[in-house]
């Protein structure tokens, strides 16, 4: 994987990662910031995504929409995402249109437009889109949205990042005004360019358009610690526009902070479980007529700070929830005893590999990770840190991990049923 990764901070308190990406055409321009569902405060659930949106609706010297319109002019991708513990803006465009996305990116960091309308609007959109999603299509938001409720007891761990609409209809123009001058200091972001740059040239660039951005304090970070519960976890969500049931197994994850090692072995565990039509507890539940498949990490692996989650999604037929569990039970205790074959663990490992290298190779991806690399973890190259570490998991390291998820004590299971009188 590549280094030359150059990182600063400005006067204002930004923090700026910059890496030229050798033999690429174009750069990525990605701004994060220190805020997600896991920032949000009782009565405010959901906030952090409609802020999201907030953020493209025009600034002093932008008007609305003409973000997008600026980036799309030059043959770029735009776009931003709300995740537990980061916000993220981001943008490809050719190399020579850099200096004007960072000046889009300052102007909306410094003077946002946040205004009644704007709130209005924004919010019959998230509203809309809340519908769409998650209450208005088979297993919206599932298990996401549901599943930290089971396993977590914090509620900034456990609460429906998307938001409860009550919540968001009680959002007032004042709450926004706060929430902006709060989180979106520039002491708690981080802006990364990468690919086809100078280095030094970018730096000054980024210098020349962010100097007039005034310095705020950062807010405090949200505590997120919470013990491992010391018993079996569950819990029942009804959805009455699933077809047939499903059920989410979820585990706590490493620290990747902590033990890399171990982060990693959970990310190949999840391929060898279920990537591929040969893979072990794809061909397990193959008998029930089944499908199952499993992620490290709610949004994918090193897309959250610690507590994030290990999970198994498992869609079977009705009165197969038991029978489900059982083969998923099975298959992790036979891993963790040692039962996946070499050849099982180096087809795991290549995949996670191929995986991640295929992530990285692209500028949006990359650019991104470079940002929530060093904002989560102080390390803009964390990625690379994970891609040694899978390269490096071995049959022992599988076995740890099988074994995490292996132990009901602290796991939790969520059952979904179609409509409430379905077992």
């Amino acid at each position: 994987m590549l280094d030359g990764i150059v990182e600063t901070r400005l006067a204002n308190g930004l923090g700026v990662v910059v890496q030229r990406v050798p033999q690429t055409s174009g750069a990525g321009v990605a701004v994060n910031y220190r805020v997600g569902f896991r920032t949000e405060t009782p009565g405010r659930s959901g906030f952090a995504h409609l802020f999201e949106h907030m953020m493209f609706q025009g600034s002093r010297s932008v008007a609305k929409g003409e973000h997008f319109s600026r980036v799309l002019a030059h043959g770029g991708q735009v776009n931003g995402n709300t995740f537990p513990d980061v916000t993220d803006y981001h943008q490809v465009v050719p190399s020579h249109a850099v200096d004007q996305v960072l000046a889009l990116e300052a102007d909306r960091m410094a003077h946002l437009a946040v205004t009644q309308r704007n709130l209005d609007v924004q919010r019959d959109v998230v509203k809309e889109e809340i519908r769409l999603k998650v209450t208005g299509m088979p297993y919206g938001g599932f298990p996401w949205t549901v599943l930290p409720s089971v396993l977590y007891g914090k509620w900034e761990n456990a609460h429906n990042g998307y938001g409860e609409l009550d919540d968001l209809d009680a959002a007032t123009i004042e709450d926004c005004a706060d929430f902006y001058a709060a989180f979106y200091a520039p002491q708690n972001a981080v802006l990364a360019v990468c690919g086809d740059i100078d280095p030094q040239a970018t730096l000054t660039a980024v210098e020349r358009a962010f100097a007039d951005v005034p310095a705020r304090p950062g807010p405090p970070l949200p505590d997120l610690a919470e013990p491992v519960a010391g018993e079996p976890l569950t819990g029942v969500h009804i959805d009455a526009l699933a077809p047939r049931p499903a059920l989410a197994v979820g585990c706590r994850l490493p620290d990747p902070a902590r033990d890399m090692r171990a982060y990693a072995a959970h990310v190949v565990l999840g391929r060898l479980l279920t990537r591929g039509t040969h893979a072990r507890l794809r061909q397990a539940v193959v008998p029930l007529t089944a499908q199952v498949a499993s992620t490290a990490g709610l949004f994918g692996p090193l897309m959250a700070a610690d507590p994030d989650t290990f999970v198994i999604v498992v869609h079977h037929p009705h009165g197969a929830a038991e029978r489900a569990l059982a083969v998923v039970d099975r298959e992790l205790r036979a891993v963790a005893s040692g039962a996946a074959s070499e050849p099982e663990v180096q087809r795991a490992v290549a995949s996670a590999l191929t995986q991640t290298h295929v992530g990285q190779d692209s500028l949006a991806t990359r650019v991104r990770s470079l940002a929530r690399g060093r904002l989560l973890w102080q390390q803009p190259g964390i990625a690379d840190a994970l891609t040694r570490a899978l390269a490096a998991t071995d049959a022992q390291d599988i076995r740890a991990a099988a074994a995490n998820l292996a132990r009901p004590q602290g796991r939790a299971v969520l059952t979904l049923l179609p409509k409430e009188s379905t077992s």
